[in-house]
């Protein structure tokens, strides 16, 4: 059972960082895409970050130049940095993961989830 756990969310005030882990279990998505998503208040689920199994990265046009994504294959595990934070980043953070190795920003092509990790940046 595949299971994927983030960490890391938390309370911070605005143009300060937070750094996101996610640890995937019960398989192994060295060579495949692993991401972010979130989603506010009242407000659609949106791609923030993906990162292919070699290295490549998209970034939503919001977060580029402030948030950087990565991944350690060892660990399973792929992380979101998030700096210079704006009240508009508040959302719960979900981690996601495919069994294919397109990256893609669309929701529905994510197998797999995590529970998601509250961030929320205070102005």
């Amino acid at each position: 059972q595949v299971q994927l756990v983030e960490s890391g969310g938390g309370l911070v005030q605005a143009g300060g960082s937070l750094r996101l882990s996610c640890v995937a279990s019960g398989r192994t998505f060295s060579y495949y895409p692993m991401g972010w998503f979130r989603q506010a208040p009242g407000k659609e689920r949106e791609f923030v970050a993906a990162i292919g199994g070699y290295g490549f990265k998209n970034y939503a046009d919001s977060v580029k130049g402030r948030f950087t994504i990565s991944r350690d294959n060892a660990k399973n595990t792929v992380y979101l940095q998030m700096n210079s934070l704006e009240p508009e980043d508040t959302a719960v953070y979900y981690c996601v993961a495919r069994h294919s190795l397109t990256v893609t920003t669309t929701s529905s092509e994510y197998n797999y989830w995590g529970q998601g990790t509250q961030v929320t940046v205070s102005s």
